[in-house]
């Protein structure tokens, strides 16, 4: 009798390890299809800040999802749009900090990584590489990826499904009279220094076509002035916000490499070689005040293909290259674009986000959002000229002339050039906005400010010199490194 007894305690222990063996299964990466059902689709909600062409292909292709993918599997996906990345942060960070109004996280919502960061310091975000295996995040670009990992603790936080890098688009139609008449080629303008060169040639060239002096025609402008000073760092061998694995900040501001940078904005900008007038460089190649500039590839979306100077419309072409370099330094391009943030959740949610992010960053389905958006594909086996004709060809897609520039740009040289970002660290938002404002505002209001002196009778030579001369740039560098430091490592209450 007490034999049985045992063979039946152990027949039912045996019963509930199998069972509890099924169920740590079905939490196991690639087997927890169990945790959905067709019948009872798990609502997954995205907030986003995609708007024009871009959210309408999103939109298409979540469409796409759910009446494939997730109709199969249970889960019913929702985007939510909300126009443009600071009114998105806003309402991450209002609901972060509980403010009255304030909605509820989503299951998933769009970020950079300073964002993510400070959801992630609040516990809020799941750890990705629960539900991706080693060899799924090895067919990500491998610094994409790594933008997602915040500590040394080898969780992912933040998965890449779109990004972007720089480009230098130009009017070729106003280019080539220039460069005939002047001897200057396009191989000049592979530098920073060869750019500020040719900008002075074209500002000479324009000014001698007319009887006034000093009025000549700016050549060249860039959006993102941190870029410029992140990257160019970067590309002469320094990292001027360096995170150490601890995750402590040191920061670089080389006086040399720094005078290279002033030197080849601040001086071309003062002396009108340079010019920003609207809110962003495309609007200022369509007005004709420059015929160059280096942007985001999302923004050869928004190149012009007319000037518009009042007087008349001409139609123009365009020219996309690879975005100048500092003379000697190494070809680095900016890493750019927010990737997705899944919330922390019951992991039946968590997982069914996951699902759909690998659907949309699958090369069919990630190519087709990059020929709608200017965004480059996050696999490494999607970022080929070559797949991208062949998705335009199998789909009997166009995409315009200076969009499919500026992406094959990239793609031919994809394998050549090391992409960048900075690491994230505890003051991000406020020391990038420093590096944005800083040397920009410094030029705007100095070329104000010579404008108006010559204005008033003053000299034109001798008063640019006194704005370019050394003096001048010691005043600036130390007003910067001061303003700097104290945005990058400043307590917060």
């Amino acid at each position: 009798m007490k034999s049985k007894l045992l063979k039946r305690i152990g027949i039912c222990a045996m019963g509930l390890a199998l069972t509890v063996g099924l169920l740590g299964c079905s939490g196991a990466k690639g087997g927890k299809e169990t945790l959905l059902d067709p019948n009872n689709p798990v609502p997954i909600e995205i907030w986003h800040y995609y708007n024009g062409m871009q959210q309408t292909t999103f939109d298409t292709l979540v469409t796409e999802f759910n009446a494939t993918v997730g109709k199969e599997k249970g889960i019913s996906v929702k985007g939510r749009s909300y126009g443009s990345v600071g009114d998105l942060e806003k309402a991450i960070a209002a609901s972060l900090a509980g403010e009255v109004g304030a909605e509820k996280l989503p299951n998933i919502f769009s970020s950079y990584a300073d964002t993510a960061y400070t959801a992630q310091k609040q516990d809020q975000l799941a750890d990705l590489t629960k539900y991706f295996t080693k060899e799924e995040l090895s067919r990500y670009v491998d610094t994409y990826v790594q933008d997602g990992y915040f500590h040394q603790d080898g969780a992912l936080y933040l998965l890449p499904v779109a990004k972007s890098t720089e480009i230098m688009l130009l009017n070729k139609t106003a280019w080539e009279p220039f460069a005939k008449e002047t001897g200057v080629a396009l191989s000049d303008l592979a530098t920073i220094e060869g750019v500020a060169r040719v900008a002075k040639r074209y500002y000479e060239w324009t000014d001698a076509k007319t009887p006034e002096p000093n009025d000549g025609k700016a050549f060249y402008g860039r959006d993102a002035m941190a870029n410029y000073i992140i990257i160019g760092m970067k590309q002469m061998g320094k990292e001027i916000f360096e995170v150490k694995p601890d995750g402590t900040l040191l920061l670089n501001t080389d006086k040399e490499l720094m005078r290279r940078i002033w030197d080849n904005f601040y001086v071309p900008y003062v002396s009108g070689y340079f010019a920003a007038y609207g809110r962003f460089r495309s609007d200022d190649v369509k007005t004709g005040e420059i015929i160059a500039y280096t942007g985001s590839t999302s923004s050869s979306f928004y190149f012009p293909d007319a000037v518009n100077t009042g007087d008349e419309t001409k139609p123009i072409e365009p020219l996309a290259m690879l975005p100048p370099v500092f003379e000697g330094g190494s070809q680095v391009l900016v890493q750019q674009g927010a990737g997705m943030a899944v919330v922390k959740a019951d992991q039946k949610a968590e997982y069914a986000s996951t699902v759909f992010l690998k659907w949309f960053t699958k090369k069919e389905q990630n190519i087709r959002f990059a020929c709608n958006s200017a965004y480059m594909p996050v696999l490494k086996e999607s970022n080929t000229k070559e797949n991208l004709d062949a998705m335009l060809k199998e789909n009997g897609s166009q995409m315009s002339d200076k969009v499919y520039q500026s992406l094959t740009c990239i793609m031919d040289q994809f394998a050549k050039v090391e992409f960048y970002t900075t690491r994230v660290f505890e003051n991000a938002y406020s020391a990038r906005t420093q590096l944005e404002r800083n040397l920009f505002d410094a030029a705007k209001k100095d070329r104000e400010a010579l404008l108006s002196a010559v204005s008033g009778g003053a000299n034109y030579e001798e008063t640019l010199k006194s704005y370019t001369e050394d003096a001048s740039f010691e005043r600036w560098y130390a007003d910067f490194v001061a303003k700097l430091t104290d945005a990058a490592t400043k307590k917060k209450n």
